[in-house]
Order: C-alpha cells, then sequence, then structure tokens
C-alpha cells in the first residue's frame, strides 16, 4: 500500500493524515470545505513543528512529511486511485453509510475502506458496499501521531487476509494494534464512556465538583485525565452520540446518557472545541478553569 485517502480534515482527519504522510505513505486529504483542508493542513504543520522542537524529526523530515499530502475536495478522484481509504468524518451513521456506498462506486475492487468510527457498527457499514469482505475498522486515538493503539474492529463479513494487512500496516505506522470485534463501543469505549457517563452522573446529583472528581480518578486512579477534562477534550457530542449507539445496541438501560450531558450538547457547550464544556476554555491559555455553572 503506498496511496492513502483519508475523508475529513478535522481532528483525527489531519492526524491519521500526519501519521501516513510522515511514514512514507502519499496522503490525499478529501473534507467538503476548502477551508478546512487548509486549516488542517496549517495544524499539521504546527504539530510538525513541535515535534521538531522536541527533536523527535528533523526539518527535513517535516518537509518530506507535508509533501506527502495533498488536498482535496473531489472525493471520487481522490478515492478512484487509493490503496486505502481512511474515513474519519464525523460520529453519525447516514454520513458514514452514505460515503461507504459512494466509495464502493469510486474505488477499486482490491481497496480497503476502512473506518475511524469509534462505535458504528463496521458489519453496517460493510453492507453498503459492493465488497464487504475489504471492510474494516481502524480505530485511532487522539492525538493519533503520539498515541500508539489502533483499534482494529473486525465486520462479520471481514477477511482475514485484510486483517492481516491492517494489523501490518499498523505496525507500520510504529503503533500497536489490537484485534476486536465488532460490537456497540468495540472494547475502547464500551469501557470507557460508562466511565465519563458516570462521572458525570456523580456530578449532576452533587456528589462532588468538577475538580474533585477529576482529582480523585487522577490522583487515586492514576489516570493522567480526569473523566470530565477527559469528556471536554473527546467532544460532548462525540461522547453523547457514543452512549446512544451503547444504549440502543445493548438495549441496557445502564448506557442511558445522563440528562445533564444531553442538556449541555443541546445548550451547544461541547467542550474544549465549543471553548466551554465542564471547563470553560480560553485561547493561548494553558489554565483549566471549571466552568461558572459548576463552580461551587
Amino acid at each position: 500500500m503506498k496511496n492513502i485517502t483519508v475523508i475529513g480534515s478535522g481532528t483525527m482527519g489531519n492526524g491519521i493524515a500526519h501519521t501516513f504522510a510522515q511514514y512514507g505513505f502519499q496522503v490525499s486529504m478529501v473534507d467538503i470545505s476548502q477551508a478546512a483542508l487548509e486549516k488542517a493542513l496549517l495544524t499539521i504543520g504546527n504539530n510538525l513543528d513541535r515535534q521538531v522542537k522536541k527533536g523527535a524529526i528533523s526539518e527535513d523530515q517535516k518537509a518530506a512529511t507535508l509533501a506527502n499530502i495533498v488536498i482535496t475536495t473531489d472525493l471520487k478522484s481522490a478515492a478512484s486511485g487509493a490503496d486505502l481509504v481512511v474515513e474519519a468524518a464525523t460520529e453519525n451513521r447516514e454520513i458514514k453509510l452514505n460515503l461507504f456506498k459512494q466509495l464502493s462506486e469510486y474505488c477499486d475492487t482490491n481497496t480497503i475502506l476502512a473506518s475511524n468510527t469509534s462505535s458504528i457498527s463496521i458489519t453496517q457499514i460493510a453492507a453498503v458496499t459492493k465488497n464487504p469482505e475489504n471492510v474494516i475498522g481502524m480505530h485511532f486515538m487522539n492525538p493519533v501521531p503520539l498515541m500508539k493503539l489502533v483499534e482494529v474492529i473486525r465486520g462479520y463479513a471481514t477477511s482475514d487476509d485484510i486483517t492481516q494487512k491492517i494489523m501490518d500496516l499498523s505496525r507500520q505506522l510504529g503503533k500497536d494494534p489490537v484485534e476486536v470485534n465488532d460490537y456497540p463501543g468495540f472494547v475502547a469505549n464500551r469501557i470507557l464512556m460508562p466511565m465519563i457517563n458516570e462521572a458525570i452522573y456523580a456530578l449532576f446529583e452533587d456528589v462532588a465538583g468538577v475538580q474533585e472528581i477529576d482529582t480523585v480518578m487522577k490522583l487515586g486512579m492514576a489516570h493522567p485525565m480526569g473523566p470530565l477534562q477527559l469528556a471536554d477534550f473527546i467532544g460532548l457530542d462525540v461522547c453523547l452520540a457514543i452512549l446512544k449507539v451503547l444504549h440502543e445496541g445493548f438495549g441496557n438501560p445502564k448506557y442511558a446518557p445522563c440528562p445533564l450531558l444531553v442538556n449541555m450538547v443541546a445548550a451547544g457547550h461541547l467542550g474544549a472545541k465549543s471553548g466551554k464544556g465542564f471547563y470553560q476554555y480560553t485561547a493561548g491559555s494553558k489554565e483549566l478553569v471549571v466552568a461558572a455553572k459548576f463552580q461551587r
């Protein structure tokens, strides 16, 4: 595999494009917005600068990485020449199904179609394509260039050969792949999201405040980031979407999203990306300040 197409230029999409390009792959990054693509390139450049500053890569490696990335709003042309397509669009089932239907028309029959979905069924996605055996989950962690894990999710029809290719490819990227089967939330989010949801319930029921809950988990459980701060970092809308998938998929009330989370998303308080969640965020500031609504 040499030619990689990444669909989506948001946090995950640009991180995936950055990682493939840094390891010498030719990457086409696709989005519906030219402005979003240009912003993503700027983000990749800034992240590469940080790697240079830390001595992780050289200036020549930075230049080579950027030279390996092209941006385009033309999905058909980008997908038609790809050996692998990695979809990193928004976590919405209908959007993903429509994309994979298109990809099935545009791509060669041997092209591997991967989704970076954090919870949506790979089996359902594969079912709308002409070659479901070539469809697989490739769930990277954020920030992609730094995090070692790739959850490799086998759909019901995914072939052994495709699974092995993606496991090997992940290792080529310096990652540690873990093969899992296709059930709601896979492994990472099936375990993580109920913990985050329970932390939100603890706040909702006034067991403790935002900082107190996060401090207990950081100091008591050695988590690098508390669950409420992590929820802000992931995006509260994403957390809500994943919990809905878990609740629908298992039919178990233990996965029902906390009403506080539902209300926050409805109000547009989505965490770091909107500037306000459990904490409030100011551009350029590293100080962590509890949002006014939750100050005790």
